[in-house]
């Protein structure tokens, strides 16, 4: 027994001094993938490990569960669609300028959606810049999901991996479209914003389009942007330069809300704010206009 005890001692401590705090960091990440399409009590959702979990911006897989349809959808007054008349001229023009690969296609109102129609389906056939064969928009249209607000995100997020789709129109309770969204909208919820080949760099906060005129990320910080084109933007009486540090935040004070893609939000001394790219919560790209020094 000695001889047993010994070879045992001897093997545990041959085993790593840490592979007990492995284990317990393998167990703890499959927990929270477990936990998060597990019911939780509200001090679970708002507790973990004994740390305060931030309740107004809430990260990560918990919010499959937490967050519904509604929470992250386009308003409808944001989608970019078209109508089923629209030439082919025009619907090359649309994704030109919106950048967009889908676009809802809708007969009559949105109210009445056919599906959507895809950049690469209008490509092959048409060519990019819509040239080619006959134009049939009708034939070219894939199905879209059709799902209620209330639904979790988790659940719309298996259904579109399940289906194979990337875009859903969310219906009201009386059959009206209320918003749109897509499957990065949802994955964005999990692992943060995700940005694609036609954002700036990281690292790039603005780039000049020509003189007097710039595109800028929304989270620029303020001071940073005021020294590139060599003006306060903050003097205005109007503006508090103490509630703002960001150039998203002024727009948003401007506005006095979060404005819609496409928008144009006009400064007091006289640069214009185009909102290229923002969600219901947020505010992301901008076209800064300076009317004075443009070339």
């Amino acid at each position: 027994m000695g001889d047993t005890d010994g070879s045992s001692m001897a093997a545990q401590s041959a085993q790593p001094k840490d592979s007990g705090e492995n284990a317990s960091e393998k167990a703890g990440f499959f927990s929270r993938i477990v936990d998060a399409f597990s019911p939780q009590s509200e001090e679970q959702v708002h507790e973990a490990n004994g740390h305060e979990v931030d309740k107004v911006q809430p990260r990560g897989m918990i919010n499959l569960r937490r967050m519904r349809v509604e929470d992250v959808a386009i308003p409808t007054a944001e989608i970019v669609s078209v109508p089923s008349t629209i030439s082919k001229d025009e619907l090359a023009q649309v994704f030109r300028e919106s950048g967009l690969s889908r676009i809802p296609v809708y007969e009559g109102t949105l109210d009445t959606p056919l599906g959507f129609v895809h950049l690469k389906d209008f490509a092959l056939t048409h060519g990019f810049n819509g040239t080619g064969s006959d134009f049939d928009l009708v034939s070219m249209l894939r199905t879209l999901l059709f799902v209620p607000p209330s639904m979790p995100i988790g659940v719309l997020l298996t259904k579109m991996q399940t289906e194979r789709r990337h875009m859903a129109l969310v219906i009201d309770e009386y059959g009206g479209v209320d918003g749109l969204v897509s499957i990065e909208d949802l994955i964005e919820q999990v692992v943060g914003e995700i940005a694609d080949e036609h954002d700036a760099d990281e690292g790039q906060m603005w780039v000049q389009e020509k003189p007097g005129c710039y595109i800028v990320q929304a989270r620029v910080p303020l001071e940073e942007f005021e020294a590139e084109i060599g003006q306060s933007l903050t003097s205005h009486e109007d503006v508090d330069e103490e509630e703002i540090d960001t150039l998203g935040g002024l727009v948003f004070m401007l506005s006095g809300r979060v404005p819609a893609r496409g928008e144009v939000v006009l400064h007091p001394e006289g640069p214009e704010f185009e909102v290229i790219d923002a969600d219901p919560r947020r505010i992301k790209r901008l076209r800064v206009m300076l009317p004075d020094r443009v070339g």
